[in-house]
């Protein structure tokens, strides 16, 4: 009795991922309409927990301020934080400010600094990823904690493993990812799990200068233009 009632559950839940498609298809097209319609821009990421205030908020301003007057637009998740200071530094250069907003229910809530027809709002965290790595021209990585962390490493991954083109990939803030770095550089390279040419995937920075020097010199040499 107790093997039916689970193989029901199972048969519902089946069923419901069925239908599920259908939604993160309309995400997935939404995402699309609306994206390509932006221009070139560089994503921001960041803890939202990060006060404004904060060393690291102001200097997220200020990046991202940076960056929109060279020309770029600025893509953050849409939440408070870090995020919220890159809308900021996006709204106060007069540059276009995009948030992709997730449902959570803690932390993220969308700030008021996003454009108000560049505001999209996402149910699956995948779909989200993807719209980030489809059309940002480069990752600008402040402080923050594990959703940070994926947003850097799965884009490391992507291009380390050829299935998108190669973009900027800048870590702001040495003595945040200092240890990070070292860590991946004697531990992982040592180890054989990486190869040398991959460090070089990723560069470490502390000003807004040193960003936009390193998103313009890239693009010397490439198109701007969706990744995939």
């Amino acid at each position: 009795m107790r093997k039916e009632q689970h193989t029901k559950g199972w048969n519902e839940i089946k069923t419901n991922d069925s239908w599920a498609i259908f939604k993160i298809m309309g995400e997935f097209v939404n995402g699309f309409e609306k994206m390509s319609e932006i221009g070139p821009c560089v994503s921001i990421f960041g803890s939202a927990r990060t006060r404004p205030g904060d060393l690291y908020y102001d200097l997220a301003v200020d990046v991202a301020k940076t960056v929109s007057e060279a020309g770029y637009g600025i893509i953050t998740g849409g939440g408070p934080g870090i995020m919220e200071a890159g809308n900021k530094g996006a709204s106060l250069a007069g540059g276009t400010s995009v948030g992709l907003n997730i449902d959570l229910p803690f932390e993220q809530h969308d700030n008021p600094f996003i454009d108000g027809d560049k505001s999209l709002d996402f149910d699956y965290f995948f779909v989200r990823k993807v719209m980030f790595v489809k059309y940002s021209q480069g990752f600008v990585v402040m402080p923050g904690g594990f959703g940070t962390l994926d947003e850097l490493f799965e884009a490391i991954t992507l291009i380390q493993t050829n299935k998108i083109q190669k973009f900027p990939i800048i870590l702001v803030g040495s003595d945040f990812w200092k240890g990070l770095f070292d860590w991946i550089q004697h531990t992982m390279l040592e180890a054989g799990n990486i190869s040398a040419s991959d460090l070089d995937l990723v560069k470490l920075v502390d000003t807004p200068e040193e960003v936009v020097e390193i998103i313009d010199a890239f693009y010397k040499g490439h198109d701007l233009a969706p990744n995939f």
